[in-house]
């Protein structure tokens, strides 16, 4: 799968582009690609995607995200999750489907629930506890490897800082 495949099914109605650094709750109908540097909160029933030079530290609602870029933040999805290879999402995933392309840097929780309460309720939830209490929670990495996950927090924490930097 690659992110040229969801650019045809469907309209980009808002895009915040490369070089572009937006900060704030964007709240939309429809698609948002993220492309630029983004902070803040994403509310659609549409879809998200964010580019393999997309850089986010921020909380998604939506039916359908699509990471090729990089993500620090929690992703709250009704439909499905997809991580492309070039993606790296650090951060807590609550979705009914999930899908993983190898190569991804995947340095949190996801919990896989089909039928989900009211997402404001489960973003509380979530965030407050830090941790997900489920019988499917799952956790990975580049590795299983103890070093290939303290590299991908390390990176993830310079990214985090070079993003807060930029943005200030």
């Amino acid at each position: 799968m690659s992110s040229s495949q969801y650019q045809e099914e469907a309209f980009i109605n808002s895009i915040i582009g490369e070089g572009t650094r937006f900060k704030g709750e964007f709240d939309l109908n429809g698609l948002l690609r993220i492309d630029g540097d983004f902070s803040g909160t994403v509310r659609t029933k549409g879809k998200v995607l964010v580019g393999s030079n997309g850089r986010a530290v921020c909380t998604i609602y939506g039916a359908t995200v699509v990471v090729g870029g990089v993500i620090h933040g929690n992703i709250f999805a009704t439909e499905k999750v997809i991580l492309l290879s070039t993606g790296m999402m650090i951060g807590n995933i609550l979705t009914p489907r999930l899908i993983i392309e190898e190569g991804v840097l995947f340095d949190g929780n996801c919990r896989i629930e089909e039928h989900q309460p009211a997402v404001e309720k489960n973003a509380d939830g979530f965030e407050n506890t830090g941790k997900l209490e489920s019988e499917k929670e799952n956790r990975t990495g580049a590795d299983n490897n103890n070093g290939h996950r303290t590299a991908a927090r390390q990176k993830g924490a310079l990214i985090s800082k070079q993003l807060s930097k930029s943005n200030q």
